[in-house]
């Protein structure tokens, strides 16, 4: 797997782990929940990225590259930080709870919800890392 983050053809990649995946697939048996995760620009990054995932006990059911707000208006999750801060959870220098309690990575949901799945957001986060090679 050799797409840049963050791109339209890495998002593919992703959903191709996320329903490849059996570590992940048992992690997130439970979940519910579809996610935006909001990019703003910083560093590399001169506009804003979008990307739109729809997760269903432990399969990635679709995937989307920059879709209108309005498209999905009320996600379980929007998950958003600046570009760097993300590149640096999706290459391993940043620890993604910890950046939730630094507020680096602002979350809107039922934190309640995420927290106690703390080992679906864990194994989520590995398989971004594991289809991410290149950053851009």
């Amino acid at each position: 797997m050799s797409a840049i983050f963050p791109s339209e053809e890495w998002l593919k990649e992703l959903e191709t782990k996320l329903n490849s995946d059996a570590h992940y697939a048992e992690i997130a048996k439970n979940w519910e929940g579809d996610i935006f995760i909001v990019m703003e620009p910083k560093g590399n990054l001169k506009d804003q990225i979008t990307v739109y995932l729809d997760l269903w006990h432990g399969t990635c059911r679709k995937v989307e590259y920059n879709p209108a707000a309005s498209t999905y208006p009320a996600p379980t999750f929007t998950l958003s930080s600046n570009y760097d801060d993300i590149k640096d959870i999706v290459t391993g220098k940043l620890n993604p709870m910890t950046a939730m309690m630094t507020m680096k990575l602002k979350v809107k949901g039922n934190m309640g919800y995420m927290m106690r799945n703390v080992p679906t957001v864990l194994d989520f986060v590995r398989c971004m890392r594991d289809v991410t090679q290149e950053i851009m």
